[in-house]
């Protein structure tokens, strides 16, 4: 499965956003059942940006969310997440 967080940033916060997904992505790195992940920033406009991750499945997605370490690192990112479905399966 995939997990797609859309995020909208203020003016002026890319840099700091960029730092704060790169956490993001390195204390879901420890969790077991992660693939691997990105980010990116929309070309056409500048202030959404996405982080897309990769898991062994549901199970693994949610626990990897729930860690502590994961909360932490996660809480200025989902300061800005769009309120949208974002976990989809692949077959």
């Amino acid at each position: 499965m995939f997990a797609v967080l859309r995020l909208r940033v203020p003016d002026g916060g890319a840099d700091e956003l960029a730092a704060q997904v790169t956490e993001l992505l390195a204390a879901l790195a420890g969790r077991p059942g992660f693939l691997g992940g990105e980010s990116g920033r929309a070309v056409d406009d500048p202030s959404l940006w996405a982080v897309v991750t990769r898991w062994d499945g549901v199970g693994a997605y949610r626990r990897g969310l729930s860690a502590a370490e994961v909360k932490v690192a996660g809480a200025p990112v989902w300061l800005h997440v769009v309120d949208e479905p974002g976990a989809f399966l692949t077959d």
